[in-house]
């Protein structure tokens, strides 16, 4: 298998959108190393949008990196991004022309495929404008998934068609790794919740393999960056992170990882919580709101190891208590069990509970804990 475990790396489009260079990757691919993102699992360096040359090679057409942005060629990037450790994405369309009006891979997608595996790539982005009318999605992703298998490298196929077409039901069968189920995030609190609730009764399609992608992470954005438009506190930031984890998303980062704070840091390669996300039964988890509040979450996760994530979410403007009925998630009183908590952010001492649980959780703010059975 390709791909047993959400991906994990960053991609330059939700900060940097046209305004990339090879020296912006080469930096960027150092930083994994040295901040220890490598070492936290991250490993996709990805190139999005405007990297090529406006039109194709006359004489190949083949697609083309920009000179002046891409001196030393995709090839030599490739190699650079290789011996860090790492692997390398970059971005096509299965349109006629890419979201910021390049050169798509509509009709060239064996061609591309074949000139992304010559490249050395490992990962690609492909997006959803600009397609001709009479040919429908999932004829377009078909299409580039058997390319990328004649190709003669393993490259993973992150398909980005926004959700359209009810893509859950057939891209796993396209042989897509990954898939985009929702339009594009902003750095704001209302487009990561509105993001993770459209997705809560559609999780059960994501597996191994085939991995639903709710959108680039914003954390440690700050409201700087391309997809910038008001910015998230620290605590947002902590429920946006959470919320990927539970839910088995992909997390890739979007923003500068050459200036994040100490704050992002530490939340970005915190190993409790990526554990969770890349915990290699993938299950969706179970999910609950407060009896009075939609805007008070509660999720439930089965993880391999016979425990489960256990995670409350306050996307209200004010403190709240959260409450769990342990009933509701398969464990009534009868059961004969009580509960035991660790925090994952190791701000509190480890708890046991019996029947519920409750905890007060800031506005914004989220609570996630790994929870085990305790016989009593």
């Amino acid at each position: 298998m390709l791909v047993k475990k959400p991906p994990m790396g960053w991609n330059t489009w939700n900060t940097f959108g046209h305004d990339i260079n090879e020296e912006l990757i080469r930096s960027s691919a150092d930083v994994f190393v040295e901040a220890g993102l490598r070492d936290a699992g991250y490993e996709y360096v990805v190139i999005d949008d405007c990297w090529s040359k406006k039109v194709r090679d006359p004489q190949t057409d083949r697609l083309v990196p920009e000179p002046e942005k891409f001196p030393s060629g995709m090839k030599a990037l490739s190699d650079y991004i290789h011996a860090k450790g790492l692997k390398f994405g970059m971005y096509s369309c299965a349109g006629q022309r890419t979201c910021a009006d390049y050169p798509g891979s509509f009709d060239h997608e064996f061609l591309d495929a074949k000139t992304f595996a010559e490249w050395g790539v490992d990962f690609l982005k492909y997006d959803f404008c600009y397609k001709p009318t009479s040919v429908d999605g999932p004829t377009l992703y078909r299409r580039m998934g058997m390319a990328l298998r004649a190709s003669g490298r393993d490259i993973l196929f992150s398909a980005c068609n926004w959700g359209s077409d009810n893509v859950w039901q057939w891209i796993r069968s396209t042989g897509a790794h990954m898939y985009r189920s929702t339009g594009d995030i902003n750095d704001n609190p209302e487009s990561y919740r509105s993001i993770a609730r459209s997705q809560l009764d559609k999780l059960g399609a994501s597996a191994p393999e085939c991995f639903n992608d709710v959108d680039m992470l914003t954390v440690g954005m700050y409201g700087k960056g391309l997809v910038a438009n008001g910015g998230c506190s620290d605590a947002d930031y902590r429920s946006q992170f959470a919320l990927w984890c539970m839910f088995s998303a992909p997390l890739m980062l979007g923003c500068d990882i050459r200036k994040m704070n100490e704050e992002t840091l530490k939340l970005v390669t915190n190993r409790e919580l990526i554990a969770i996300d890349q915990d290699e039964e993938a299950r969706p988890p179970m999910w609950g709101h407060h009896p009075w509040s939609d805007k008070l979450l509660v999720l439930v996760k089965h993880l391999a190891n016979g425990k489960y994530a256990l995670g409350f979410f306050n996307m209200d403007e004010k403190d709240a208590e959260i409450p769990a009925i342990l009933a509701d998630y398969g464990l009534p009183a009868s059961a004969g069990y009580d509960v035991r908590l660790h925090d994952v952010f190791g701000k509190e001492e480890d708890k046991t509970w019996r029947e519920y649980v409750r905890v007060n959780v800031p506005a914004h703010d989220c609570r996630v804990y790994t929870m085990e059975l305790v016989q009593r």
